[in-house]
């Protein structure tokens, strides 16, 4: 499953016991991007921004899912599916919670270029962590930056290629005949820095029905032109065929056997075929010691083919959209930034300013997926429409430090987004269900720091924030009688507060505290989902709120304590309706219930918390941890009649690391979920048909063999 294809830094020297603590693992103030779109030290910003570093992505991990790692991120939860048909599941201080597939309400971005499309939907399948030098996480008011859809931010950043040629490659191999092969190659070259890397995966999956394989790739060429200019290629490839998909299961299912496929997954064999490619260039020039102009352009295709379970009898109303989706899609766009660097009042200020656009066009099908008594197969056309979204965007930041205790940070962004759909399938009593419909928003947000001491800085900050529906959401109204998209569905508005405090614990610990209340107007919410086929509707006012901490402390004699919580309240503040039961029609008042004000929002974990001890005794190369996990209880629809139960997870690994001349060796082996429990890993939210619940793994191990030459 994992590889570390090519060593981050030679391995450790000796050093006597009595100095362990000059080798740390605890990084006081790491560098960070995504807060200000420039290099700065985590522990300077009025924000909320953590990174998990690739030593991290990479020690013992199976770097398949950035779900391995998350749980180090207080507000962030990332449920692995265990599904590899349907993409992680992110959520950020309850933001993207309710996604039935893919990632929503939570911006991705890889490199720069935007692995969310501009609706709002995006995935992780893409990201190599095998190459990966971070992996920053936002959170609160200043993702808003970032325009539609930023209830949060994660953006991957590849590292560079080391200063010599270096060739790697690793196997490894897992419970439920897992196997991950990678292949890197990474170097510098006068002007010229290069990482490249391939992996393959191949499983059988823990449940029936989910046998996956897929091919990544990925490459980072970047060229230096000296004065502060530089040309980066990045390119990414994704190739996943006849990918089997175990749905979810219910209550009943789950109890009695979790590694069962859902109800008529083998009967349609659901599955999904999938591709992705993509180039970006990222020009930086530097202007003069003040000025510096950042042009980003970028371009991808991605396919997607999916076949579902939806039974030939819901498939009989009017352009229902069959059961097999059929997607092609061209995307891609522009952003372009302008950076100045100067003084003011003799303190330093810098400015950013620039405008992005997005484009995503998709040719939409629909297919029965029976042909007579034939299933599980591509039958008659029921839906042909081509969608196109795009985004013009403006915005600015700015940030000055007045004097040594202060320091200001303030933006604006405009949004623009604009969706259109032509319907081809206009047939003899199908009317022509064409539309369009255009949402904009302004999102201000504004941060204080003040440092209290030279250990602790207190801060503040405040902004709004901006949510469109989705195509997917956009797919099906929430009267099933009536088709075409469901164009009445408005953005969601958000207010976000946040206060926080950083401070450093001695010299060898550093505690992170944040509380944070997020205001949503006209939340979207599931309307019905039955079968396959969601409609969504806007419900009111939600609130959530909550508070974040995370501790990071070197001991010791080499040992290292990291731990991190979140307690978060999400809940809805009007009354709605929805649906309960099948058969359901909200435009008939068929099936239908009222959820109260109070009902916690589904999906989000109260409380969640993370823990790890880990030791390394650097004369032998040898690092060991050992990892708890815990999520209390979570609802899993709207009405709150069900929940998915809390659970806690302790898992080990170990691992060591010999440098051989010019080799460096590494094995490690990996045991997750040591006590075997029975738990539910990511929810389903809203299936009205009751599959709410995706199991995860009882107790698997993997073991890892990597190693790399330095020419």
């Amino acid at each position: 499953m994992a590889s570390t294809a090519m060593a981050d830094s030679p391995a450790p020297e000796a050093t006597p016991e009595g100095n362990d603590l000059a080798n740390r693992n605890v990084v006081i103030a790491p560098v960070v991007v995504t807060g200000t779109r420039q290099e700065t030290n985590s522990f300077d910003l009025p924000m909320s921004i953590d990174a998990v570093s690739g030593e991290t992505l990479r020690d013992g991990q199976a770097q398949i899912n950035l779900s391995e790692t998350a749980a180090r991120i207080p507000g962030v939860n990332i449920g692995n599916r265990n599904n590899y048909a349907q993409d992680l599941a992110i959520s950020t201080r309850g933001f993207g919670a309710r996604s039935a597939f893919g990632v929503r309400g939570v911006r991705l971005y890889a490199d720069g270029i935007p692995m969310s499309m501009p609706d709002g939907q995006g995935q992780t399948g893409t990201f190599n962590l095998d190459s990966a030098s971070r992996v920053e996480f936002l959170r609160g008011p200043f993702s808003a930056l970032y325009g539609n859809s930023s209830g949060g931010v994660v953006q991957i950043f590849t590292k560079d290629g080391p200063p010599d040629l270096t060739i790697g490659g690793g196997v490894e191999f897992g419970s439920y005949n897992t196997q991950r092969d990678s292949l890197s190659l990474g170097g510098q070259g006068g002007p010229l820095n290069y990482t490249f890397n391939a992996n393959h995966l191949s499983t059988d999956g823990y449940r029936q029905h989910s046998d996956a394989t897929r091919d990544t790739g990925h490459a980072k060429v970047r060229y230096d032109f000296g004065g502060n200019s530089s040309l980066t290629l990045i390119a990414d490839s994704l190739n996943q065929p006849d990918t089997k998909d175990p749905l979810g299961l219910d209550k009943t299912q789950f109890k009695q056997d979790p590694k069962q496929a859902g109800t008529d997954a083998e009967k349609f064999n659901t599955r999904v075929n999938r591709r992705h490619q993509q180039a970006g260039l990222d020009w930086e020039y530097g202007i003069d010691d003040h000025n510096q102009v950042h042009v980003l352009g970028y371009y991808g295709t991605r396919y997607n083919l999916q076949f579902q379970s939806i039974s030939p009898t819901l498939q009989a109303s009017p352009k229902h959209g069959g059961g097999v989706a059929e997607i092609d899609r061209d995307f891609g766009g522009t952003d372009l930034r302008w950076t100045h660097k100067n003084t003011l009042a003799g303190q330093p200020v810098s400015l950013s300013v620039g405008i992005n656009y997005d484009t995503m066009t998709d040719d939409r099908k629909g297919y029965e997926n029976f042909i007579g008594s034939l299933l599980g197969v591509k039958g008659a056309l029921r839906r042909d429409e081509t969608d196109t979204v795009s985004n013009f965007d403006q915005y600015a930041q700015a940030s000055w430090d007045p004097n040594k205790n202060w320091s200001l940070t303030a933006g604006v962004r405009h949004t623009r987004v604009h969706f259109d759909s032509n319907d081809h399938y206009i047939r003899t009593g199908n009317l022509d269900d064409s539309g369009t419909a255009t949402y904009s928003a302004t999102t201000p947000v504004a941060g204080v720091l003040y440092r209290l001491t030279e250990q602790t800085n207190v801060y503040v900050n405040a902004g709004k924030g901006f949510e469109t529906p989705t195509f997917v959401e956009m797919a099906y109204r929430p009267d099933l009688t009536k088709a075409g998209l469901n164009f009445d569905l408005k953005p969601s508005k958000s207010r976000n507060y946040e206060v926080g405090v950083k401070t450093m614990l001695g010299d060898s610990a550093r505690l992170n505290v944040a509380w944070f209340k997020i205001d949503t107007d006209d939340e979207i919410v599931i309307a019905t989902n039955q079968s396959g086929r969601a409609a969504y509707q806007n419900a009111g006012s939600s609130e959530r709120h909550g508070l974040e901490a995370s501790l990071d402390a070197a001991l010791a004699h080499g040992f290292n304590f990291y731990s991190a919580y979140t307690w978060i309240s999400a809940e809805y503040r009007d009354t709605f309706t929805t649906c309960s039961e099948t058969p359901c029609n909200l435009g008939k008042g068929l099936g239908v219930a009222t959820v109260d004000s109070g009902n916690k929002i589904p999906g989000v974990y109260r409380s969640s918390a993370y823990a790890e001890l880990s030791w390394k005794y650097a004369p032998l190369g040898f690092s060991t941890a050992f990892e708890t996990r815990y999520n209390s209880k979570a609802y899993v629809n709207d009405l709150n009649t069900e929940t998915a139960a809390s659970y806690t997870l302790v898992n080990w690994r170990g691992g060591f690391t010999q440098q051989v001349q010019q080799w460096t060796l590494a094995e490690f082996l990996r045991v997750d979920n040591i006590f075997d429990k029975n738990y539910v890993s990511s929810i389903r939210v809203g299936d009205l048909n009751g599959r709410y619940y995706e199991p995860g793994t009882p107790r698997s191990w993997l073991l890892g063999l990597n190693a790399s030459y330095r020419f």
